[in-house]
């Protein structure tokens, strides 16, 4: 049976023109993408974000204008059978300084990545400079990464 899996992101950017992107390992794969997460069942897109920016970097944020929703089909690449919805949008925070980060992606300890079946993330902020659309793993990030360079670039 088909799904939609709906995902929701938030871009972050600081006050030194920084992206928070978040490094992850899941089932052997190694991912960068934007904060965010699954929105739950009875949960808000914008519940859903405020939630998820809590439990990955632990700071509140203010959920501000919608940048983004899936307009083409994608396939989740972790269950063949759902299509993925992912919404993005722009967030804020008066405490980006508060937010544990890594300079360096996937700088996680060899006993997080053994088992293929283990998880492990980290945040890191990326320079807008310094991203590309290719900094991203996964295809709508990479939409999304293109649509805010883009809009830099005017």
């Amino acid at each position: 049976m088909a799904l939609f899996n709906v995902r929701v992101y938030g871009i972050l950017i600081d006050d030194q023109n920084r992206l928070l992107v978040s490094d992850e390992f899941i089932r052997g794969n190694y991912i960068t993408k934007l904060p965010g997460g699954g929105l739950e069942i009875g949960e808000g897109t914008r519940a859903c974000l405020v939630r998820e920016f809590m439990e990955e970097a632990a700071i509140e944020i203010k959920v501000g204008n919608h940048f983004y929703t899936t307009d083409f089909f994608q396939i989740s690449a972790f269950n063949n059978t759902d299509q993925i919805i992912s919404i993005y949008y722009r967030v804020h925070s008066g405490n980006t300084n508060a937010v544990l980060t890594k300079e360096k992606a996937f700088d996680f300890l060899p006993a997080q990545v053994e088992d293929e079946k283990s998880t492990a993330e980290h945040l890191r902020w990326i320079h807008l400079n310094d991203l590309t659309e290719n900094t991203m793993t996964l295809p709508i990030d990479k939409v999304a990464i293109k649509m805010l360079l883009d809009e830099r670039r005017f």
